[in-house]
């Protein structure tokens, strides 16, 4: 929502790359992970350790922004994704739901954003390969790490809201396309970080 605030002492920000970050962010908490849901997971439960160890609680916000593809959202919007599936979780051999992670009680997809209402509203597909075929099965933006981080927010009653970048059209150009939208990336996600965390 547009009250949607945190304060900058209070929230941590998270990028997969600092590339996506072009060096705009001075002054926030910020942790680059890499790229992958295995390496978010285990760098933001890293960070959400040091920092509760630190300070004696969790940060009031994780602010997930970065780059993303999208074949139905148009190049250089920025994207509010509330709701989350693991695009590359198949188990259907088994009789499992695809995108549904195997013998644990939960839907193939996972609400945890917190909404901002200045945005459009997306559902992201993460998973662990650079999509390029311009495919949205159930989500409208794809990236490879946001259901991670959403899962772990929601495992540890973390406030979590997530940005993205639309980069490229998850299409065959797509890598081309993500390389040469790196400084507009920074741009826009600095501005919209700004319209959230706040100096308090």
């Amino acid at each position: 929502m547009s009250a949607l605030t945190a304060s900058v002492d209070s929230t941590l920000l998270v990028f997969a790359l600092k590339e996506e970050a072009q060096n705009l962010f001075d002054g926030f908490h910020t942790i680059y992970t890499g790229v992958g849901k295995v390496n978010a997971a285990y760098q933001l439960m890293l960070n959400l350790a040091h920092w509760k160890e630190k300070r004696g609680a969790y940060p009031e916000l994780v602010l997930n922004v970065g780059s993303a593809g999208s074949s139905l959202f148009g190049r250089g919007s920025v994207v509010n994704c509330t709701q989350f599936i693991q695009r590359d979780m198949d188990a259907t051999a088994f009789g499992h739901t695809r995108y549904a992670t195997p013998y644990e009680d939960v839907a193939p997809v996972l609400s945890a954003g917190l909404r901002c209402e200045s945005y459009p509203q997306g559902v992201c597909g993460s998973g662990d390969n650079f999509a390029t075929d311009g495919t949205m099965r159930g989500w409208n933006v794809v990236d490879m790490e946001a259901y991670a981080l959403a899962k772990v927010c929601v495992g540890q009653n973390v406030p979590f809201c997530c940005l993205k970048y639309i980069s490229d059209g998850a299409d065959d150009q797509a890598a081309a396309t993500w390389g040469d939208a790196l400084t507009a990336t920074a741009q826009a996600l600095q501005k919209a970080v700004r319209s959230i965390v706040v100096h308090r």
